[in-house]
């Protein structure tokens, strides 16, 4: 816990945003945040993009042409059908990128859940400190309350400095997550739509007999819908996984499963009208998130990243994730 000598919870007056010219301090008791949201050119496709237009920058930036090259590296140096390539650079880019950023994003969140106790034994006493204060000095109960909040605030920053573990660092995976995601996205629909060459040969064209499956025409939509509705399904799952580990969300948490939730289905007319190559990343992409997930629940796994327990881990957390399943879709029913 932070030391505050003498019981001092909070600052003296003269530093407080309350215009009081008070005694100086008097002494208290020392008793004491997979899925896939809609890709950016999705609308834009609906839009004849002229010359100058802001998706016409993007898909001309330097990150989608670097993830080109990246793309056409992997097929070079391969050989392998533009499908394997698609799934192999996305197999990469998750192994080598997201999966160490979402380990620490646990990491991170396992640290500030261990604070919880710590902080709020802080926060009892300085309410006890407070209402002292508010007592001898004749305070309203909004200049209290705003005393309260100020230095509460002080305090829990001071307690995420001391262990370094700011919640906003949990944010990194998403700012570096989600636009990866989006030049892939573009650099693909430059191949699909024949924009890019490479060696004096269209793109395009190797990708439309470079498919799989019901699918052998990257370049085309999937007719059979049945890459869009497994994008929506697997998005789906990992918002389901989310919630049933959640237990007693708050009324914000359960607003944004429901919105990730209509986004996951959301997903899956638009995978409808965009060239399979993307709709397989998507795909590929999902199913490594979802497989990242369940990974990150291992305990083992969680030792070897240097995770922090918390008293929310489980010895069984795959047990303990079928029995929620099964009682919240199935024994209900």
């Amino acid at each position: 816990m932070l030391s505050r000598p003498g019981g001092r919870w909070l600052r003296p007056l003269s530093v407080l945003p309350l215009g009081a010219r008070d005694p100086p301090l008097v002494r208290a008791s020392a008793g004491g945040v997979q899925r896939s949201a809609p890709p950016v050119w999705a609308a834009a496709a609906s839009v004849s993009a002229g010359p100058g237009s802001w998706y016409e920058a993007l898909a001309a930036s330097a990150p989608v042409q670097g993830t080109e090259q990246v793309l056409l590296g992997v097929h070079s140096a391969t050989g392998l059908p533009w499908w394997a390539c698609i799934a192999l650079t996305t197999a990469a880019l998750r192994g080598a990128v997201t999966l160490p950023l979402a380990a620490y994003q646990h990491y991170i969140l396992a640290k500030v859940e261990n604070l919880q106790p710590e902080i709020k034994s802080i926060a009892r006493h300085l309410n006890q400190e407070v209402a002292v204060r508010a007592n001898q000095l004749r305070w309203s109960k909004r200049v209290a309350r705003l005393t309260y909040l100020k230095n509460m605030r002080r305090l829990v920053s001071e307690l995420y400095v001391r262990d370094n573990c700011h919640p906003f660092k949990a944010t990194v995976l998403v700012w570096i997550q989600f636009p990866m995601w989006i030049f892939m996205s573009v650099a693909l629909r430059n191949f699909s739509t024949g924009a890019t060459h490479s060696e004096g040969f269209s793109v395009q064209e190797q990708l439309a007999a470079d498919g799989i499956l019901w699918f052998p025409d990257l370049t085309a939509l999937d007719s059979t819908w049945i890459l869009p509705i497994s994008v929506g399904i697997i998005n789906l799952l990992i918002v389901e996984i989310f919630a049933l580990q959640k237990i007693g969300m708050s009324r914000f948490q359960t607003y944004v499963t429901y919105f990730v939730r209509a986004v996951s289905l959301l997903m899956i007319p638009v995978a409808a009208t965009v060239p399979s190559s993307i709709v397989l990343y998507w795909l590929c992409s999902s199913l490594l998130g979802l497989s990242q997930n369940l990974l990150l629940r291992s305990p083992r796994f969680r030792r070897l990243c240097r995770i922090p327990l918390t008293k929310s881990d489980s010895d069984t957390p795959y047990k303990d994730l079928l029995a929620a399943f099964y009682a919240k879709f199935i024994s209900r029913n």
